[in-house]
């Protein structure tokens, strides 16, 4: 078979993924843990996206943390978690950062269309997570397993969390 149809063949039956950066990002006094709340999920997410072509992944996770929180971080201050890629079943993989901040210094500014709450919670006492939030939490101990049965969600979850911008609550 000639190299160039060999490699149209690749191409066609090879799995094909998107990459993304999510940003798991912890208040430095108290460990809370910066979560937020998209419109289109049923439950709390971390700051996350797809990058851009040719961005390194550690730019991606601090530019979503600030497009969706307006909390700023240095790329250098983030650490690549292990496993710094997690593969879910919907042709996305993962990689993922940690790093601190001082929630009492962060200012937190969401959009309201994209993201409408965002907040800091206790490990301990997580509002009802997305799916593949749980996933990824519980792939280093910050969450239950996928499994275990999150209680509902209650509106404005949660000891910190800011309303949409122009102040009209989610």
């Amino acid at each position: 078979m000639p190299s160039s149809l060999r490699r149209a063949v690749v191409i066609l039956v090879a799995p094909k993924y998107l990459v993304g950066a999510v940003a798991v990002i912890r208040d430095s006094e108290s460990g809370n843990l910066l979560l937020l709340r998209q419109p289109s999920k049923a439950g709390w997410s971390l700051p996350a996206g797809l990058l851009k072509r040719h961005e390194e992944p550690a730019v991606g996770a601090a530019r979503e943390l600030f497009e969706e929180t307006g909390v700023r971080i240095s790329p250098d201050d983030l650490t690549p978690g292990v496993p710094n890629a997690i593969v879910h079943p919907v042709g996305v993989v993962d990689t993922v950062f940690f790093g601190t901040v001082a929630a009492a210094q962060a200012t937190l500014d969401i959009d309201g269309g994209e993201i409408v709450d965002v907040g800091w919670f206790p490990v301990d006492d997580l509002p009802r997570l997305t799916a593949n939030t749980i996933k990824l939490l519980a792939c280093y101990d910050l969450a239950p397993e996928p499994s275990t049965p999150q209680p509902a969600a209650e509106p404005n979850a949660g000891p910190e969390t800011v309303t949409r911008a122009d102040g009209d609550q989610p």
